[in-house]
């Protein structure tokens, strides 16, 4: 079962076999990894129609349709199924609720299991300004924050994904490598090249001349 735990792999065997409970603790364990990834790439039009919970009940309906296939064939480890599986979820609940607005406003990016919508930028420079900078710097202006969001966006969509996946989902570079559908070394290697294009692109910002 793709090295997973014992406890693991018993409750995946007690889940298929029928047993609720079984399945709403896995679900649980993942819930706020779970959350994280929603909340990075939930489109900020659907702000009060939508929230990452509703997400989640959405998928976990989907996850006890689907769990017997991936325990019949489990070809990625536990989590990371449930992770794809909540974002095709998201995907759907987007193009559902945009339409033919979606494709204007709501990118997605092409990863090595499917389209997944993209990690938000206003997300992503939020958490950036939160988690990079001093509290004093935390009190940044707007139009430092639209800055910010300008050079997450002028990256490559494959290094942006890259450092979301490393620092906002914290995943290991094993499971961006999974994802992403390249070697371990190959996922290193393209986030050490991330993170030193980012660093370049911020250290240009005031307020973020010594990261």
């Amino acid at each position: 079962m793709m090295n997973e735990s014992s406890e693991t792999t018993d409750l995946l065997q007690r889940a298929v076999a029928g047993d609720e409970p079984a399945l709403r603790e896995l679900f649980t364990r993942y819930r706020e990894r779970l959350k994280r990834m929603v909340r990075l790439r939930l489109s900020r039009r659907l702000q009060g129609r939508l929230d990452e919970s509703d997400v989640l009940q959405e998928a976990y309906l989907e996850v006890s349709k689907r769990l017997a296939e991936y325990v019949a064939q489990p070809e990625v480890p536990f989590f990371l199924w449930l992770r794809h599986m909540t974002g095709l979820k998201l995907t759907e609940l987007h193009r559902h609720h945009l339409g033919t607005q979606m494709r204007a406003a709501d990118r997605e990016v092409t990863l090595h299991r499917g389209a997944l919508p993209e990690a938000d930028s206003v997300s992503l420079a939020a958490l950036l300004i939160g988690t990079l900078t001093t509290p004093s710097q935390a009190a940044i202006k707007a139009e430092t924050r639209m800055l910010v969001q300008e050079a997450l966006n002028n990256m490559d969509p494959v290094d942006r994904e890259v450092l979301a996946l490393k620092h906002f989902e914290q995943l290991s570079t094993s499971e961006i490598a999974q994802v992403l559908g390249m070697s371990k070394a190959g996922a290193g290697s393209r986030y050490l090249r991330a993170i030193k294009r980012l660093r370049e692109m911020l250290s240009r910002i005031p307020g973020f001349e010594e990261l």
